[in-house]
Formats: C-alpha cells, sequence, structure tokens
C-alpha cells in the first residue's frame, strides 16, 4: 500500500438525507485521508448509494456538508468531477462502439487535449489488461471485462479521488483478484485514494486499510478493523488467547474473578477471555502462581464477519 498522506481528501460533516421525510442517511461524519483505499461496508438499503450521490453532488443533502479536495460538493460539483472518477454498480457503455471509441468519447467529454487522447487510451487500457480489445466491440465483452473496461474509463481523467460502487460483484474470483490487484498497483504508484462501497466482506477485509460500517443510514463503526471489533463490542472489548500445560476448573474459576473479566470459555488447552480492559499481565500473573506453563498468550481481534453478524443480521 502507498503511504497515506495526513491530508483529508474528503470530509463529510453531520451529512443527512431524507426522502419522504424517511432519514436513509443520518449525521454522518466521515473524514478519508489521501491515499487510503477506504471501505464503506453495509448491506443493500444501509445508505451507502446515498452518500456516494451526495460525496459527488449529484443529490442533495438535507442538512451538513461535504467536500472533496476542499471543494464544496453542492455547490461546486464540477470541480468535484474533475478530479473525481465514480464506477457505478451498473456500467453503462455504447455497445455497438469499440473499446477505444468508448473511451475516446469519455475523454473528449472531460476536455482531454485531442492530441494526448490516443496515448492516453493505450495507457490506461494497458493498466487494465484491455489492450488487446482495444478494437472489439463492447458488447462481446464479458462482465469482467466491462468491469475492466470500466477502470480504465474512471482513469481517463487522472482522477485523485475514485469511487467504486460494488466492484467485484457478479465477478469469478479471478476476475476479481485482477480488479483488486489493479486498485492496490494505482493505489500505490499513482497515489489515487479509493473510496470502495461493498456488502461483501472478504473484498473489504482483503484490501482496505480502513473501513466504515453503515447500518440503517447509520455510520456505526470506523477504523482499523482491530479498532472496530473492540470499539462495537460494548461488552468485552477485548478477547484473550491462553494457551498453558494443563487446563483445570480451579484456573478457570481464578481467572473468572479476575477484575474487568466478561467471560471465560475453555477448549482443550486453550482459554478464551473476554475483558473490558487488556488484563494480560494479571492473567500471567495468575498462572504463574498456579505452577502452570504459559505456552501462548494474544490478543485475539474480532473478525469482520463476527461485526457483521452482530450489526447486520436484522437488516
Amino acid at each position: 500500500m502507498n503511504n497515506v498522506i495526513d491530508k483529508p481528501i474528503i470530509i463529510a460533516e453531520n451529512l443527512t438525507k431524507q426522502y419522504n421525510g424517511k432519514t436513509v442517511v443520518n449525521k454522518l461524519n466521515l473524514s478519508v485521508n489521501e491515499g487510503e483505499i477506504f471501505g464503506l461496508l453495509g448491506p443493500n438499503g444501509s445508505g451507502k448509494s446515498t452518500v456516494i450521490l451526495m460525496l459527488l453532488g449529484l443529490t442533495e443533502p438535507s442538512s451538513g456538508s461535504v467536500k472533496i479536495d476542499g471543494y464544496n460538493s453542492t455547490k461546486e460539483p464540477i470541480k468535484v468531477k474533475r478530479i473525481t472518477g465514480y464506477l457505478p454498480e451498473r456500467l453503462g457503455f455504447y455497445e455497438d462502439m469499440t473499446a477505444r471509441q468508448n473511451l475516446k468519447y469519455t475523454a473528449d467529454l472531460n476536455g482531454i487535449p485531442s492530441k494526448d487522447i490516443e496515448a492516453k487510451i493505450n495507457e490506461v487500457l494497458e493498466i487494465v489488461g484491455l489492450e488487446k480489445n482495444k478494437s472489439s466491440l463492447v458488447r462481446i465483452f464479458s462482465k469482467g471485462m466491462k468491469q475492466r473496461l470500466g477502470i480504465a474509463d474512471v482513469l481517463i481523467k487522472d482522477p485523485r479521488l475514485v469511487i467504486l460502487d460494488e466492484p467485484t460483484e457478479g465477478l469469478d474470483i479471478k476476475i476479481a483478484n485482477q480488479i483488486l490487484e489493479n486498485i492496490q498497483i494505482l493505489n500505490k504508484h499513482k497515489n489515487i485514494t479509493f473510496l470502495i462501497c461493498s456488502h461483501q466482506l472478504n473484498l473489504v477485509q482483503k484490501i482496505c486499510t480502513r473501513i466504515g460500517i453503515m447500518s440503517k443510514g447509520n455510520l456505526i463503526g470506523e477504523g482499523k478493523i482491530d479498532h472496530l471489533g473492540r470499539g462495537l463490542f460494548s461488552a468485552g472489548k477485548f478477547r484473550i488467547e491462553v494457551e498453558v500445560s494443563e487446563v483445570n476448573s480451579n484456573i478457570i474459576e481464578k481467572i473468572r474473578n479476575l477484575d474487568k473479566v466478561v467471560a471465560v470459555d475453555n477448549i482443550e488447552n486453550s482459554i478464551d477471555i473476554t475483558a473490558d480492559e487488556d488484563i494480560r499481565p494479571a492473567v500471567s500473573k495468575l498462572i504463574i502462581e498456579n505452577n502452570l506453563l504459559l505456552t501462548r498468550m494474544n490478543i485475539k481481534d474480532s473478525s469482520l464477519e463476527e461485526i457483521y453478524l452482530k450489526y447486520f443480521k436484522e437488516e
């Protein structure tokens, strides 16, 4: 991953959107730094797509504000669009035109000088591995090829920020991994910031440096996965795995009685402790005092799957 610059390119403050009296995005506060690959995770209907529309200036917030690289998305949408690329979930190409013709059309719309267009088309097609399909009609492209062409289309104007809505939805694993590799390469070598909206856990976990989780219009958590796990599981923020030479009911009961312990589970020679604080020093001391050999102890981070099940099972 590229080095992230401590300078926000996206700043949303109390961003709210209501449709017919229903709040679909509720007082969202979000900051994404330059160089990040940020994942906005949530099930369908959680408000992700509405957030995208407000970021791009395609719909006005009911209240609050959003800025992209200092430009107000509501008041300066054209300036925002000049530096932002957007790949929607449903792509729209002219099927009776070639890949090159589609990209040229986008280049013309974005005011790229005629003398630079051909070289730019070749560059972006090479990045996504479609240079050999330059003269092929888009209607014969597979879904994966169209998705890669979509990324090329986004790159034609050298965006500083790229917003992707479900970029690997419906693709097989091989093609999906190619898309993810493209994103990582562009992030590293072209310093492009990515905001990826998805409901796919494995995609977000695999590629994103930081994550925001949306549920019913609310941003319920934001940060790195391990911090999210500790912050969102209010009871028992620390989960500690302990391996000892022998597990008996006596040591289990003594650990259970330690201050800040919420729960203790035993599986063979392993003890899983849930606690409100990092109590590893107290656990180590207790094990040694009971003449047991401590072979391993570490903090176990809550997986994204556990977080997802906790917050989205009722969506």
